[in-house]
């Protein structure tokens, strides 16, 4: 599962939970593997992720590698930051381990890179 993917789950679907977001990363399995820098892409992405999530999510992973605490100004035309961006949101790879509910502590398993979010049906 990228950080990317991360940064834009939730738990809300529980009808127990409100806000449901962000979703705690326990990670017991992580990969970096390079994927082709698209600035274009990265640069339109930036607006619509939560930054403090994507930073806190690659700290609790142990992947902050120079990632800035806070985007940048002008970030469009910063080849370096956004080259941090994308490595954060586009190459690492938690591959197992479990998302958690920051409102009910419900954890939801990762296998091979895949997050399992479906419910039990007295959760529904």
């Amino acid at each position: 599962m990228k950080l990317l993917t991360h940064n834009m789950l939730t738990s809300k679907c529980m009808k127990v939970v409100t806000v449901g977001y962000p979703l705690g990363i326990n990670a017991s399995d992580v990969r970096v593997s390079e994927v082709d820098f698209n600035p274009d892409f990265v640069a339109k992405i930036i607006p619509k992720v939560d930054w403090n999530v994507l930073y806190n999510a690659a700290q609790s992973i142990g992947q902050l590698e120079g990632l800035p605490k806070d985007v940048v100004e002008n970030y469009e035309n910063d080849h370096e930051f956004l080259k941090k961006a994308h490595h954060a949101l586009l190459e690492i790879d938690i591959i197992n381990g479990e998302l958690i509910c920051p409102e009910t502590g419900r954890k939801f398993p990762i296998n091979n890179g895949i997050p399992n979010l479906l419910l039990n049906e007295d959760e529904v």
